[in-house]
């Protein structure tokens, strides 16, 4: 089956997204024939030997990202696919889509927690700019497609309490990764050749944007609190900065004497990360928004133990399956959070590794996604929907 996806950019370094698209387009040979259309510049460096179709149109010149070359591409490329995905809200991109396939073809939204109500409490200013597009464009954007794909159920639930209007068909579907395939000794090494000032040491690992919203700030005060009494433990923080905010992250953990314990290798891809996660003891993320969390899926796919906030829906997916803890996104959650897994023992620990690994290997392989998404399409199809 042949799914278009319509997405602003498939540059690694804006998230989860991006990660999720590029690991569908890996089941070629089940029978997912991905290929993208983006706004990203053509001689973009993360574009060159994808083994995918991409149609770059860029580059994108503002945040909404209107271009004028989408829409009769849209249009002229249609009848090509079995079926076309917005991968995310409040960009042409949803609304392009719209204009061109209503009437000819099924297209669905892929939601990527941006319906989620924390950024309305956290952000009310600019949730009154999202309600000025919301109603003559975003919901009728919504309104109109196939489904709106949801990964969990929470994150379907608050996408509800965004707007007083709302109508759409919701769809939660499986969501993921596909598993490691590459050696975790060689994983480790090109790691280590970035981080060298932890071989051999203990240290959480930290993956993911470095930006308010992460909790960054609460997880480096946390650290600092609980420092001394586990003076063996490292925390890398990797990701990239999109804010330019550690320099202030940086007082943080200057003021604290812990320097030479936290590390900032900035964006880690392919070896390197699969390293990072199989060298860490755990992995972290106390965020205050997450819809779900595509580096919680890596790392229990390298087998290592998560400890999250109550605000990461994918908490509510594997609470009881013993491999995570789950505490507030405040600071003495997060504090809390260090605190308990400093205080497990080795064989526990390990026990909660092991669980990790079962957890990926029942709820989280992205081949699950693929094949749901090709079967919406399909009954679509049969209903003759467009």
């Amino acid at each position: 089956m042949r799914i278009l996806h319509v997405i602003a950019t498939l540059d690694p370094a804006a998230g989860g997204p991006i990660e999720g698209v590029r690991t569908l387009f890996g089941y070629k040979d089940e029978g997912y024939e991905g290929e993208a259309v983006t706004f990203d510049a053509p001689d973009a460096p993360y574009l060159q030997g994808l083994p995918f179709p991409v149609y770059p149109l860029g580059p994108r010149t503002s945040t909404y990202g209107y271009n004028a070359k989408l829409l009769p591409w849209l249009r002229e490329n249609r009848d090509r696919y079995d079926g076309v995905i917005v991968n995310g809200l409040w960009q042409y991109t949803g609304l392009a889509t719209m204009l061109a396939m209503r009437g000819h073809k099924p297209y669905m939204v892929f939601s990527h927690g941006m319906l989620d109500p924390y950024f309305k409490r956290r952000f009310p200013l600019k949730h009154l700019k999202k309600a000025v597009y919301w109603y003559p464009a975003e919901y009728w954007i919504l309104r109109n497609a196939y489904r709106v794909l949801f990964t969990t159920t929470s994150e379907e639930k608050l996408a509800e309490e965004s707007f007083a209007f709302w109508k759409w068909k919701a769809q939660v579907v499986p969501y993921g990764i596909r598993a490691p395939q590459t050696d975790p000794t060689a994983d480790i090494a090109a790691f280590l050749r970035v981080v060298p000032a932890v071989e051999g040491k203990r240290f959480l690992i930290y993956l993911s944007r470095i930006h308010p919203k992460k909790g960054c700030d609460l997880l480096l005060q946390a650290f600092a609190s609980i420092a001394a009494s586990a003076p063996d433990l490292h925390l890398v923080m990797a990701g990239p900065d999109e804010t330019d905010w550690i320099p202030e992250l940086q007082k943080i953990v200057d003021n604290a004497g812990l320097t030479d314990r936290v590390h900032w290798p900035g964006i880690l891809r392919g070896s390197e990360k699969w390293g990072a996660f199989r060298a860490a003891e755990a992995f972290i993320l106390p965020s205050h928004q997450e819809n779900f969390g595509i580096a919680v899926a890596e790392a229990l796919g390298a087998g290592k133990p998560v400890l999250l906030s109550d605000k990461v829906n994918i908490g509510d997916m594997i609470r009881n399956e013993g491999c995570a803890l789950i505490e507030p996104d405040t600071l003495e959650g997060t504090r809390l959070l260090l605190e308990r897994w400093i205080g497990l023992s080795a064989e526990e620990k390990q026990r909660m590794s092991t669980a990790a690994a079962e957890c990926f290997r029942t709820r989280f392989n992205m081949l699950e996604t693929a094949q749901a998404i090709m079967a919406l399409f399909q009954q679509a199809k049969n209903e003759g929907a467009s």
